[in-house]
């Protein structure tokens, strides 16, 4: 944002600072250099990367303007504090008032910087999710009657509708020495967006739902958002379910690495957590992964070192007790995300839309690959036609926390316009690329994990590819016929609209109590 009376109206949020001018002799000294750095890294964290600094400016936003000397003097003080937070000087708008200079300057650092992992919780009903999430967010103790979980079970839409992309029910963060950074009111939009600004690393929890009824709402959030993990729980007193089964498949079909925590233990009796570790083990080897329990600091050190997907951490926690909870902070901490696609263009795929009175159109989503700025050039779509619309960012919300950008694996509301938000629908893509493609029809290698008899062509299952929930049809299929445990290539075409898929997407489909996985292959048209 280049806009200097913007920025004026903007002093104090975020990452804006005015500086009347900078002297070497006084502003690079030790205790001010310090102060000047600290303060350059607030604002450098506040703007997720970036920071404006006005110079020849008072903090009343009053221009008294520098000579030629100054100017050099202030940017080059500026460039030496910069140095010291591993940041650099990215851009001068140099202007000029009565002979005076005055300007804005950007400095930024590496956005790899901000470390933002997502983790998707799934497990039966009444297995403890929401209260396991609420106290290990809030550092608090349950009461044993869902004291912590009541900070969650309120709907998205019941809580604040407006620019931020409240997806995730829970979100707390690391200092850079590990300390957690815990939220008194996850409810609150303020903490949240405090947790943004102060944390080197920001954990954000994805809901599921764990009612076997509901199937489809879990499966919209484990395939719908970008996730890094699944932190699959399971009852001390209950053991291993079908439902636990269920999700446990989920997570395996998107490929995600996995966490385990044995819920309750403090209601739970010796015999009972025993029985319920043993069987949360044994379907563990099951499906061919390796379960590790973690009783232990130095176990997480065995898990960090051998991040390869087989893996399995298993954790015993009580949110009444807090057992195990310093335990996951740790392990939340240490391990790395999955490599994020940061180097290929901007791509989000839309979840939500909302018409925010005075703003318009927001869209939010998490975003899967490239960078995405303020007052970028975007495209959405498809529409019901199959073409595009070109639209603007005009801001950007994390947690209820304005960016001035966001990358992979940002949870974010974008405000675009050029676009109604009649016209946007769940599903659709607000991307960098310029024409991008819209397909139809698309093959795909299929796994059938469940049906009562085979399935032909013809058969109409509904296919969950990232925020995408349609029906498609099956044109063709490799052999004729499916049953279950069978694998084959397929021709599948959307019945409705066309969508934007890619070759390697994974996604699940269902239809009543049948379920299947696949991976696009090859795009039709």
């Amino acid at each position: 944002m280049n806009d200097f009376t913007d920025l004026v109206e903007r002093e104090g949020e975020g990452n804006i600072e005015f500086k009347e001018k900078l002297e070497r002799d006084v502003h690079l000294s030790p205790d001010r250099k310090s102060g000047l750095a600290s303060q350059l890294k607030f604002r450098l964290i506040e703007g997720k990367g970036q920071a404006k600094y006005v110079i020849g400016v008072r903090d009343d936003g009053v221009i008294k303007g520098l000579s030629d000397l100054e100017f050099k003097e202030t940017l080059s003080v500026l460039n030496n504090i910069a140095s010291d937070v591993d940041a650099n000087i990215l851009d001068i708008d140099k202007r000029e008032l009565d002979e005076k200079k005055y300007g804005i300057i950007k400095i930024g650092l590496d956005s790899e910087s901000f470390e933002h992992m997502i983790v998707g919780t799934a497990g039966h009903v009444d297995h403890g999710k929401s209260t396991l999430i609420g106290s290990l967010v809030t550092d608090k103790p349950d009461d044993g009657s869902g004291r912590t979980r009541a900070f969650f079970d309120v709907q998205p839409h019941e809580v604040e509708r407006g620019l931020s992309a409240d997806l995730s029910y829970g979100v707390y963060g690391f200092e850079e020495d590990g300390k957690p950074i815990k939220m008194r009111n996850p409810l609150n939009s303020q903490e949240r967006s405090d947790v943004i600004s102060k944390a080197v690393k920001v954990i954000s929890f994805v809901d599921t739902v764990g009612h076997e009824p509901w199937l489809r709402t879990t499966i919209r959030g484990i395939v719908g958002q970008k996730l890094d993990f699944g932190l699959l729980v399971v009852a001390a007193n209950e053991g291993v379910t079908k439902v636990t089964k269920e999700h446990l498949g989920i997570l395996l079909a998107m490929e995600l690495p996995i966490i385990v925590a044995i819920t309750k233990t403090d209601i739970a009796t010796t015999q009972d957590i025993e029985s319920s570790l043993e069987g949360t083990l044994r379907l563990l080897r099951k499906v061919g992964k390796v379960p590790y329990k973690i009783e232990c600091l130095e176990d997480v050190n065995t898990i960090v070192e051998n991040q390869n997907g087989l893996l399995i951490p298993i954790v015993k926690t009580s949110a009444v007790n807090m057992e195990g909870i310093s335990l996951l902070d740790e392990i939340f901490y240490r391990l790395d995300p999955p490599y994020k696609r940061k180097n290929k263009p901007f791509k989000m795929y839309i979840d939500r839309v909302y018409n925010v009175t005075g703003v318009g159109a927001v869209v939010s989503g998490t975003v899967l690959s490239g960078k995405v700025s303020v007052g970028e050039n975007l495209w959405l779509g498809p529409t019901k036609k199959g073409d595009y619309k070109n639209v603007r960012a005009q801001s950007i919300e994390m947690h209820h926390h304005k960016v001035e950008e966001a990358s992979a694996g940002d949870i974010v509301g974008i405000s675009i316009k050029g676009a109604e938000s009649v016209e946007i629908e769940r599903g659709m893509v607000l991307c960098g690329e310029e024409d991008p493609d819209a397909a139809k029809e698309f093959i795909a290698d299929i796994m059938l994990l469940n049906h009562p008899t085979k399935i032909e062509v013809g058969y109409e299952p509904v296919v969950h590819l990232e925020t995408i929930s349609e029906v498609v049809q099956f044109k063709e299929i490799e052999n004729d016929f499916l049953v279950a445990g069978d694998t084959a290539k397929a021709r599948l075409q959307f019945k409705f609209k066309s969508h934007n898929i890619s070759k390697g997407q994974k996604f699940i489909f269902r239809e009543g109590k049948s379920k299947g996985v696949g991976e696009v292959k090859e795009i039709i048209s």
